[in-house]
């Protein structure tokens, strides 16, 4: 273990970053980010049509650069020659078209300007239809297919996403050998594969989206998806049959790849898997604590002994699969399609007048207006959260409900709309944001509850990701809605040090991912508790809560 070190790399929805870890004690030596210069440019994506789509240069540029930048920043030669892995985390569902050979039609010339043949983000919902296809047809079926993905299928998932794309585009039809999540097509990238049939998928991704279970014998027939288009017929013997676990190894980096990062071709490369569930290993999750992992979105993650699950199945999460957080416990995944995006949303309105009118103020110079547009977008959100936490909570208070980008879980459906409601001429910025803050948390806690009534007990809540680490107020409001202790991890980057874990467990300097996690991880930070005098209040205006969100789905139907 002495002078070992490992690589964790975290690609987010606007970026990626890179950490190297001492692999004995779970040091941060050094740390690189990477912007997406597309993403950023806004290129590809439409948000009036909910699309999202990434450029696979954005994510190879990314990879190489951060990880350069991570050997240069350590400033010694011999900790490249000590690095002994390197694994990734990805969003996801984040899937691409490939050729036979395994690459991106979007890196062929013909492609290259095609949002169709670029990996569809996670939160591109422009498969609604195909989404609400899949559920009504799997009900025809003897076999629930489903079951394991909590009874309902998701846009925002690999086959609904699939089938889209197939029948919105001839050309990438014609051209597409097999369909590959993110995080299953980097290991794919840093080993050289030649073959798009030697990527090795991991079963977080195959479990938890793609409908794979090994109770089937893997994913369903052909003919499940035949009889539900065409187009998709003969794609599933393209795909797979066989998992991993992202504690185990895709291979070892190709003479290319060492080259192009400086490394050995000894480095070993991880199964991947998505970002929320090597996050919670990064953050040090236990049996039954909800790890809640905090950024546009959130996943919340749960792990629990297979032997106490038994044939517990929980409707309307993103499903439960065998090893797909920690090996050999089952992983139960749910989450919220809106959480930071949500305050994001509501910043990009209150920065309007600066967006469309500050850059034609003539009295201004460009310093000037660059000055004023960077003090008010700094300040903006902690102004409003200083504010909102010294506002007295009501049980008549505005009132909002979180699903600004459609409804993760309970029950994805993603055609439902946000709310704001009780407004007057008393409502101000900062009660506005304080009725969204709570609407998310209040989306939190519909979680909780499903679990708990499905028969999964929740023991407490394991806060992660830069919304837990930088929002006192969310946090607490948080603690207050659940009336539960809420504990916040020391890592700022909890999925990359996850993605460091499983590197170093995929490398054998670990038997198990449980003893990386006790070795390299950092602990926690400090606990939120509930406030009895609030945690009153915020329950009956959770009941309210559900109550205009039951109106809303109602009214959508």
């Amino acid at each position: 273990m002495n002078n070992s070190y490992v690589i964790g790399v975290d690609y987010g929805s606007d970026s990626v970053r890179s950490v190297l870890v001492d692999a004995g004690n779970g040091r941060e030596i050094s740390s690189a980010v990477f912007y997406y210069p597309r993403w950023k440019r806004g290129e590809y994506c439409d948000a009036s049509s909910s699309q999202f789509r990434q450029h696979p240069l954005d994510y190879i540029e990314g990879l190489e650069t951060t990880i350069r930048e991570c050997l240069r920043k350590a400033g010694d030669v011999d900790i490249a020659k000590a690095v002994k892995a390197i694994s990734v985390d990805t969003t996801g569902s984040t899937p691409v078209a490939v050729n036979e050979q395994g690459i991106p039609l979007a890196l062929l010339d013909q492609f290259a300007d095609n949002p169709n043949a670029m990996f569809v983000l996670w939160k591109d919902h422009t498969a609604v239809h195909e989404a609400q296809q899949i559920n009504d047809h799997a009900r025809k079926f003897d076999v629930d297919y489903l079951q394991y993905v909590g009874g309902i299928y998701s846009s925002e998932w690999f086959w609904a996403k699939l089938l889209h794309v197939l029948r919105a585009d001839k050309d990438v039809r014609e051209s597409l050998y097999t369909w590959v999540e993110h995080c299953d097509y980097i290991p794919f990238l840093l080993t050289g594969g030649g073959h798009a049939s030697t990527i090795k998928r991991s079963v977080c991704a195959a479990g938890h989206k793609s409908l794979w279970a090994a109770e089937f014998g893997g994913l369903p027939p052909n003919s499940f998806f035949s009889t539900l288009d065409p187009v998709l017929d003969g794609i599933v013997d393209r795909l797979f049959t066989d998992t991993y676990t992202s504690a185990e190894a895709a291979g070892t980096l190709s003479e290319e790849w060492a080259s192009r990062l400086g490394l050995s071709t000894d480095v070993v490369v991880g199964v991947g898997a998505f970002d929320c569930h090597m996050g919670a290993v990064g953050g040090q999750i236990e049996p039954y604590y909800l790890s809640k992992v905090m950024g546009t979105s959130t996943c919340d993650m749960l792990v629990a002994p297979k032997e106490e699950i038994a044939d517990t199945l929980v409707r309307g999460i993103c499903g439960q699969v065998d090893g797909s957080i920690i090996p050999g416990m089952i992983g139960m995944e749910a989450g919220q399609s809106a959480f930071g995006d949500a305050y994001a949303w509501f910043k990009q309105v209150l920065m309007w007048p600066l967006t469309n009118i500050l850059g034609d103020a003539s009295s201004l110079n460009e310093e000037e207006k660059a000055k004023v547009f960077e003090l008010i977008e700094d300040q903006l959100i902690p102004q409003l959260s200083k504010k909102a936490e010294a506002l007295p909570v009501t049980a008549a208070s505005e009132m909002a409900v979180d699903w600004f980008n459609g409804r993760r879980t309970p029950d994805a459906d993603q055609t439902l709309k946000g709310a704001l409601m009780g407004l007057h001429l008393g409502t101000d910025a900062a009660k506005i944001f304080r009725s969204i803050v709570e609407a998310t948390c209040f989306g939190a806690k519909s979680i909780v509850d499903r679990f708990i009534e499905q028969g999964i007990p929740v023991k407490g809540l394991i806060g992660l990701g830069g919304v837990a680490k930088k929002s006192p107020y969310i946090m607490q409001t948080m603690a207050d809605v659940m009336n539960m202790p809420i504990r916040i991890h020391k890592t700022e980057q909890t999925c990359a040090i996850g993605a460091a874990m499983f590197a170093a467990t995929a490398a054998g300097l670990y038997p198990r991912v449980e003893d990386a996690m006790d070795a390299m991880g950092q602990g926690f930070e400090r606990t939120y508790e509930p406030r009895a005098e609030q945690v009153a209040i915020y329950a009956q205006r959770y009941a309210y809560y559900k109550k205009l969100g039951a109106f809303i789905e109602a009214k959508n139907e």
